[in-house]
């Protein structure tokens, strides 16, 4: 089924918030997950991912304040954002796919990921 989204709202530069995507699994052994965010009149862009053995991947701009993790039973993926800069407003979604799409030449080939959620809005104000 889609995945669901929450946990996003509004914070101060440096301030935290910790996103979920519900209802995260795959039919895929070998899959990935990938956070990504959108701004206003830009592309889609992967942050984060995970491999379904664990291995994660991030984006050089959130790297060192981002991490991603994936509760296997719960099936929820989550995103933990901290010191947010003031980068205005974003809708930050998850998507699943292929464990292949991990790898980071092709985690924004966004094509190819097989389930995607709604997405929940990030806004960070200086």
């Amino acid at each position: 089924g889609p995945l669901v989204e929450s946990g996003g709202g509004s914070v101060q530069t440096g301030g935290s918030l910790r996103l979920s995507c519900a209802g995260a699994t795959s039919p895929y052994i070998n899959y990935c997950m990938t956070w990504f965010r959108q701004a206003a009149g830009k592309e889609r862009e992967a942050i984060a991912s995970i491999r379904s053995d664990g291995g994660t991947n991030y984006h050089d701009s959130v790297a060192g304040r981002f991490a991603i993790s994936l509760d296997k039973a719960a099936t929820t993926l989550y995103l933990q954002m901290n010191s947010l800069k003031p980068e205005g407003t974003e809708l930050e979604d998850c998507a699943a796919g292929a464990g292949d799409l991990c790898y980071s030449a092709n985690w924004n080939w966004t094509r190819r990921y097989t389930t995607w959620g709604q997405g929940t809005q990030v806004t960070v104000s200086s």
